[in-house]
């Protein structure tokens, strides 16, 4: 007899190991964005793929996309930090994304704490079509040989390859009980949520090294209109004078350009028309200031 099955799978790693890019490709739509700059990812984001286990049980697979681990700095950075090793000790499963470029000796302040914080922990080597496959067992040896890593998987969250067998892993591992979302329910965050992240995306990539990450989007209006379209008013608060002149741009031309192609993603994500209105605002210190973590929805680690 069949059951249903439902848990939560932690992803954590270094900044750039590919995490935001394997937790799109697991669920097959784009969720969490994925930008050059490291840190992009600033809280809990979770992504459900239903899966059928090789025994016929419905398993709900409830993907955590988390911050990266790096050196804290700031009120921001440490609150980052937090809800990522909390989601690690959460998860059912916590999956460790790893660069197959890396060191052993970089990662393994991450591969320690993992192991005393999470319940199950599993291994996953990322980016191996980037190196020299005899290069990836020494590394899997050397990083199974730092903590308990119940399994390991090797694959390419770019191409896909290797993704599926990871999946297929994850459903029988889930503890049976029922599943935490609706089945048309793909992930925990609201469309105003979804349509800031999109903006803050355009925002790095957009200009580049010119505005650090300390650039954040917050969604002040949404109305709906006429036809099935949305009205969408968002506000960029950025740190520092010169990086609100960068952002608007010569005439306003690069304010423009970003929001003009945060538009055309916002409406393929929604699937309806979407008329975006975006304002840049100075807030010097907005990453030091408790309130302001709040409504990102990040706990003060004090």
């Amino acid at each position: 007899m069949s059951s249903s099955r439902s848990g939560l799978v932690a992803l954590i790693g270094a900044p750039n190991a590919g995490k935001s890019t394997l937790f799109n490709r697991l669920i097959g739509t784009r969720l969490s964005i994925v930008t050059p700059k490291a840190q992009t990812t600033r809280l809990r984001i979770h992504g459900v793929v239903l899966q059928e286990t090789a025994a016929g049980d419905a398993a709900e697979v409830v993907l955590m996309d988390l911050p990266g681990i790096f050196a804290p700095r700031r009120r921001l950075d440490r609150a980052m930090l937090a809800a990522a090793w909390k989601g690690a000790a959460e998860a059912d499963v916590a999956l460790l994304i790893a660069d197959a470029r890396a060191r052993t000796s970089h990662l393994r302040p991450i591969v320690e704490r993992l192991a005393a914080t999470a319940r199950e922990p599993w291994l996953v080597l990322n980016k191996i079509d980037l190196v020299a496959r005899p290069s990836l067992l020494p590394l899997a040896a050397e990083l199974n040989a730092l903590a308990p890593f119940r399994r390991t998987f090797m694959l390419s969250a770019a191409s896909g390859d290797g993704t599926a067998d990871l999946l297929a892993a994850l459903a029988p591992a889930m503890p049976e009980g029922p599943h935490l979302y609706p089945p048309d329910q793909v992930s925990n965050l609201s469309e105003r949520w979804l349509a800031a992240e999109i903006v803050r995306e355009q925002v790095f990539l957009q200009s580049r090294d010119e505005v650090p990450y300390d650039a954040t989007v917050e969604t002040e209006s949404w109305d709906e209109a006429r036809g099935g379209a949305v009205r969408v008013s968002a506000v960029i608060t950025v740190a520092r004078a010169g990086q609100k002149a960068i952002l608007i741009g010569a005439g306003g031309t690069r304010i423009h350009a970003i929001g003009a192609r945060a538009r055309a993603l916002i409406a393929e994500a929604l699937d309806r028309p979407v008329r975006l209105a975006l304002r840049v605002e100075l807030r010097a210190g907005w990453d030091e200031d408790r309130r302001r973590l709040a409504t990102l929805g990040l706990e003060d680690p004090g």
